[in-house]
């Protein structure tokens, strides 16, 4: 692997040296396109030789280029959403760079700052995209109450969130799994801190550190071809954005009803360009929130005599902290006319404080009495256990990364290059994740303990106890059962890349064909290592007594509980008392590790036809992908484990063709198509072959030998910019999706590795999944209306996904069931009602998904499913001077809860419940 990566590298030096001299060619045109004010580079700005019909965009310094342009006098034309087009004359002579800098917009503020801002950069940039994209600008970000860069998404059409205790974490792009999207800051890939997902959980990343995120909904030949969903694309400030320099300061209180609890939060960014050619900027920030959940869980229903109940409930009592902490920092040097250089790196860091009091019901006989709506369980027909626990967990998440690159264009040629390397990591050391007390009822008569279930409310059943009450509140009752004691969870995730594209442009009659390559190689090394101590014994007296705290449970009385740090402390205090389990501590650690490593190397070839109104980019791209994998196969008698280290090798090479379509029949109408190939690599966590076969025969496994989802896509969509600041959007989407992974349970006896087993759990790929669905969006600025009603603004979006695939029963492929794929929701729903007017800026924002399939279970009524979801956010904002804001934000104002089910015996039965309550902000930003 290092000699792959030192002679790419010193191919891409060679690549520099040779394309890189110091003078342009002759016959340039070269420029910047800004606001009025000279203050903001304009991305996504079209320009126009009109003569020529010769187009470009403006990069994210408002910068442009045409090479190889002939002698003569010249009409260049700037076009951006919200504001008239802009012309300028200019004359080009033979040897010579022509200059041309245009400013765009009579209205200063429409074009920099507030709602109207953000719209029309997003627009802007979104039109002058090749493919289908939407883009989500600084200011946009700073226009909700977003908390982290997931939750800023879930504005986007066709984007939805999936949430972990109330806050955004994952995305979804057009209701699919986000495993299925990829996900990079500033170009550089972002590995995944969890062990079990490739998927990156966004909220990891504070937003205020973000310049812009583009939503790339279709691929072109010369980016990575891993994604079925979308390519998100994140990028931090560059000193160069805008023409003047910025600092920036936020200071916010956050208030969660819940856990009656003020938390700061706080950061600074700035930009500043030291002279005409170094600049630099960055931003740090500052996140502390707390909150609490309450939570109810059931699993195992079973139906007896008409009556259905859960032969296990459990009600949780979370109490969360957690803290952010980020930092960006982008260096950017102009070396010559020709060549830019940059530097840009980010860390973020999150860390998680959960404490998790629970009360646990095992129900072992069958319920005595009951109806369609309870179940009533007496300790006389049969054991009830009720386990009390305390769960102390603090883990810790990392992401970093670091990227060198530059570009130069010389005349018709130009040549980008970069190295880069990434870091996440997710480490958990002293978490004592729980601590259980149990008491096991069995008595009868006057010994009898009770629990009657109240099912009524399908969301929230509720327990009740009679008989021997004091024998079920004595919290002297419940011994101590078990501990688990995490010494060490280490996840770790690096990668390392190389890339280098070479281009180059030929002037056509009428506008310009450039032809198009490059390479780019990727080493991944992902990593997980947990040593996980259980105990089960106390030598001496330890009960729930001696540990005894507080509850902050809404929904009822739980009974007596575990205090947060109680059970921690007294393990700390008394550890050489505790007996170590040898068996169950050396399982959990030896079939829990792995090592992957994953190298892809990727070249493509493209060609580029581009006019005035007609655009087509269409190529191939190769990706070879190698698998070293590394686990462990474990098995044990009960009384003793044994440990067995396997190795896999394994590569595959995609061919990934594409073709993009862009017509602009008329000024502000964009008609596009695209069809392309692609493909997402297994969870790295699956085809780990770790392995375990228990002393019943009952076995676990990875599967390295899962195939990659393959995905043929089509996209087409139309686009009409009207107005000022105003656009309807609508497209459609097909995918057929072949070899979709899902995990299987088979009853049908086998041999792993030389080991037999009676049944198993592992993944296996499906049949082929299709995915068909349709997107609409709408934007509108009311200028036309009678003041005050002029500042108002109305963004709504909607997707229509149906993806649905085939999955074997038992792993039987003559016994297939149709299923949703798994986290696709049907229907996605964005609305943002905005007014902005002279200091005052409000929105009202609501997000809505549809139910979507969680889990496959072993049958349809044991699939799990979450049910629909809609939340809406208030924000308020007013300008106190030039450049000083204060604000104010409401958050899950309708206080969504979050519910999950399967469909039993026709009929939803609970699975999960949370409810969060609502979060409150407030503070002043100011900008200079």
């Amino acid at each position: 692997m290092t000699l792959r990566r030192t002679r790419l590298l010193q191919g891409v030096c060679l690549a520099a040296a040779i394309f890189a001299p110091a003078a342009a060619f002759a016959s340039d045109v070269t420029g910047t396109v800004t606001d009025a004010r000279g203050v903001r580079a304009l991305q996504g700005t079209q320009v126009r030789i009109v003569e020529l019909d010769r187009v470009t965009e403006a990069g994210r310094d408002g910068s442009f280029r045409f090479g190889d342009v002939p002698a003569g006098t010249y009409t260049i034309e700037a076009s951006y959403i919200g504001a008239d087009p802009v012309r300028s004359r200019i004359t080009v002579a033979d040897d010579a760079v022509a200059t041309a800098d245009l400013r765009v917009g009579g209205d200063d503020e429409i074009l920099i700052v507030g709602q109207s801002a953000s719209l029309t950069s997003s627009l802007s940039r979104q039109r002058a995209a090749d493919g289908v994209e939407n883009v989500l600008t600084r200011d946009a970000v700073g226009q909700f109450p977003d908390q982290n860069v997931a939750e800023s998404l879930r504005r986007v059409p066709g984007v939805n969130i999936l949430n972990d205790q109330g806050e955004g974490r994952f995305v979804s792009v057009r209701g699919l799994d986000p495993e299925l999207n990829a996900a990079s800051v500033n170009g550089v890939r972002l590995p995944a801190p969890e062990s079990d997902v490739r998927s990156v959980a966004l909220d990891v990343i504070p937003a205020e550190l973000i310049e812009s995120i583009e939503i790339k909904k279709s691929l072109t030949p010369d980016m990575d071809g891993d994604t079925i969903g979308a390519s998100i694309e994140i990028n931090t400030t560059s000193a160069f954005d805008r023409k003047k320099d910025l600092l920036g300061i936020k200071l916010e209180g956050s208030y969660n009803n819940y856990a009656d609890a003020l938390t700061p939060k706080a950061s600074v960014d700035f930009s500043t360009k030291l002279s005409d050619n170094f600049g630099i900027a960055g931003g740090v920030s500052y996140y502390r929130r707390k909150f609490e959940t309450d939570n109810i869980e059931a699993s195992d229903w079973n139906e007896d005599g008409g009556i259905v109940y859960a032969e296990e409930v459990q009600y949780r009592d979370y109490d969360v902290e957690r803290e952010r902490i980020g930092g960006s920092l982008s260096l950017d040097f102009r070396a010559s006319d020709t060549t830019k250089l940059y530097a840009r790196g980010i860390y973020s860091e999150f860390s998680d404080q959960e404490y998790r009091g629970d009360v646990t019901f095992i129900m072992s006989g069958d319920p005595r009495a009951g109806d369609a709506t309870s179940a009533q369980f007496s300790s006389a027909d049969g054991r009830i256990e009720v386990r009390r626990r305390m769960k102390d967990r603090f883990e810790k998440q990392k992401i970093q990364s670091l990227i060198l690159g530059g570009e130069t264009e010389t005349g018709p040629w130009k040549l980008t290059w970069s190295g880069a390397y990434a870091e996440s990591s997710e480490r958990e050391n002293g978490s004592v994740d729980p601590t259980r007390f149990r008491a096991r009822f069995s008595g009868s008569g006057a010994n009898a303990v009770l629990v009657d279930f109240d099912y009524s409310d399908i969301r929230r059943p509720l327990f009740s106890v009679s008989g021997n009450t004091t024998l079920f509140n004595n919290p002297a009752t419940y011994g101590f059962n078990e501990l688990e004691y995490t010494a060490l969870s280490d996840s770790l995730d690096k990668e390392w890349t190389a890339r280098a594209d070479l281009s180059r442009e030929f002037a056509l009659d009428s506008g310009t064909f450039t032809v198009q390559g490059g390479v780019k190689s990727r080493w991944r090394a992902k990593s997980y290592d947990l040593e996980a101590l259980v105990y089960d014994g106390y030598d001496g007296s330890y009960t729930l007594a001696n540990v005894l705290g507080d509850q902050t449970y809404r929904i009822q009385n739980l009974g007596p509980l575990p205090g947060r740090t109680a059970p921690t402390d007294f393990f700390n205090s008394n550890r050489t008392d505790f007996e170590l389990n040898q068996v169950d501590t050396d399982l959990n650690s030896a079939t829990s590790d792995y090592a992957i490593d994953e190298d892809v190397l990727a070249g493509y070839l493209l060609g580029r036809y581009d006019s005035t109104g007609f655009r087509a980019v269409g190529g191939v791209r190769v990706e070879r992908t190698y698998n070293d994998i590394r686990a462990f196969t474990t098995t044990t008698d009960g009384d003793d484990v044994f440990v067995t280290p396997n190795r896999i090798e394994r590569s595959y090479t995609d061919w990934l063709p594409s073709l993009t379509l862009r017509f602009e029949p008329q000024r502000n109408v964009v008609l596009r198509l695209a069809g392309y190939k692609s493909l997402v690599r297994p969870k790295l966590s699956n085809l780990a072959q770790r392995v375990l076969v228990n002393e019943d025969d009952e076995a676990e496994f990875g599967n390295p030998n899962l195939k990659p989802y393959r995905a043929w896509n089509i996209d087409a969509s139309a686009e009409w910019y009207f107005g000022n600041n105003s656009a309807l959007t609508g497209g459609v989407f097909w995918k057929s999706i072949k070899d979709f992974i899902t995990t299987v349970h088979t009853d049908t006896a086998g041999t792993i590795y030389g080991v037999p087993y009676d049944e198993a759990d592992t993944f296996q790929n499906g049949d082929t999944a299709h995915v068909k669905g349709v997107e609409l969006s709408f934007a509108q600025r009311f200028t036309f209306l009678p003041a005050p009603l002029d500042g108002l603004l109305l963004n709504a979006n909607y997707t229509y996904t149906d993806a649905k695939g085939t999955i074997f029963n038992n792993g039987d492929p003559a016994d297939p069931r149709e299923i949703p794929l798994p986290a696709a929701s049907k229907h996605t729903f964005n609305v943002v009602l905005g007014y902005e007017k002279g200091p005052l800026s409000l929105r009202a924002a609501g997000t809505y998904r549809s139910k979507l399939l969680e889990e496959v279970g072993d049958a349809a009524d044991q699939d799990r499913y979450a049910d629909q979801h809609f939340q809406l956010d208030l924000s308020a904002k007013f300008r106190v001077i030039k450049g000083v804001r204060l604000f104010a934000d409401w958050v899950n104002v309708t206080d969504a809860p979050y519910f999950a089910y399967q469909n039993y015996e026709g009929a939803k039965r609970i699975l999960q419940y949370e409810k969060y309550s609502w979060t409150a902000k407030f503070g002043v930003s100011a900008n200079f």
